[in-house]
């Protein structure tokens, strides 16, 4: 490839990136009270937000419909074309409809909008000209404003998409912060990403039961040894407590090694308290994974004891379990 080819290619590119961002820059200057009445809408709706959009803007609002479902709005996306041969029997009345089209004339969506309030549906349009069919059907307008497309003919959609994607974000996301929408409630609706698992309770992941290796401080160092090694799990600690149950330390795989390199084989007679890490990290169980992972990565330690809020071990999360979910 010559170099002038190249450097026309980047060219276009950084054009085509440029006039979108502009794009998205004026779109934020003109947001008003309309998008807050479309605020309102959803939030006080009390059925699903059903965004429909034929052909690139049909594509846009099933990703905005899924962004909206994912946190915290149920919402489905109803293909226009669809919905006028029977699937408009979806709605219900209280839903709210979001409907996408640039031009405000997409024949499918504007023939659905009726029976839509007829049902008993709201209607949100997000199109570039608010005095359009589609607009002056709705009950409030999210206007991107008139756009010029990237596309060298000025007609396929590129600019209009983006700042209809970027609008749907802004309104899921306004939507999200006024439903106290949290991250446990992402992570309920997550539970197989990468981010989701992070988002997990330590109370979904810790060993307890049979798995938890609980020894009493008084326990001689070669009984604790013993319980370790018969914990199912095999864990590389053992939790001390005291007579009512409560951790008074943590005795580990490490200090059998530095009682070995000392060489005095008696400790093992010893009572556990002599030898155990007191005064160890501990969680709680409704702590999240991401926190407990983020305190052994800190301490460089393999296992954290989860107590309960009167201190009683009620757990252990061992490195190895963050591992087994790939987190």
């Amino acid at each position: 490839m010559t170099t002038s080819k190249l450097e026309a290619r980047l060219a276009r590119a950084a054009e085509v990136i440029r006039l979108e961002a502009d794009t998205l820059s004026r779109l934020e200057a003109s947001l008003d009270g309309r998008f807050s009445e479309a605020v309102d809408l959803i939030l006080e709706g009390a059925g699903q937000v059903v965004v429909t959009g034929m052909g690139k803007a049909g594509l846009v609002g099933q990703k905005i419909s899924a962004t909206l479902a994912s946190t915290g709005t149920p919402s489905f996306y109803l293909h226009p074309a669809e919905a006028l041969h029977g699937d408009l029997g979806r709605l219900r009345p209280g839903d709210v409809v979001l409907a996408l089209s640039n031009s405000g004339e997409t024949a499918e969506v504007n023939a659905i909008v009726p029976v839509a309030r007829k049902i008993g549906a709201q209607v949100i349009a997000m199109t570039g000209k608010p005095a359009s069919t589609l607009g002056k059907l709705a009950d409030t307008v999210l206007e991107i404003g008139d756009i010029e497309e990237a596309c060298p003919h000025k007609l396929a959609p590129t600019a209009s998409t983006s700042a209809m994607l970027a609008l749907g974000d802004a309104l899921a996301m306004v939507v999200l912060s006024e439903r106290a929408f949290t991250r446990e409630d992402y992570a309920l609706f997550h539970p197989s990403g990468s981010l989701g698992r992070r988002l997990m309770q330590v109370r979904e992941v810790m060993r307890q039961g049979e798995e938890l290796p609980l020894v009493d401080q008084d326990a001689r160092i070669d009984s604790v040894l013993i319980t370790m090694t018969h914990t199912p799990g095999r864990p590389g600690a053992a939790l001390v407590t005291d007579g009512d149950g409560k951790l008074v330390g943590i005795f580990t795989d490490g200090h059998v090694r530095r009682m070995l390199e000392a060489g005095d084989l008696t400790h093992l007679h010893a009572p556990v308290r002599e030898f155990m890490g007191a005064e160890p990290k501990t969680i709680g169980p409704d702590a999240l994974i991401e926190e407990a992972q983020r305190l052994l990565q800190e301490f460089h330690i393999d296992q954290v004891p989860v107590l309960d809020e009167d201190g009683r071990a009620v757990g252990l999360l061992d490195v190895q379990d963050l591992l087994d979910i790939r987190i």
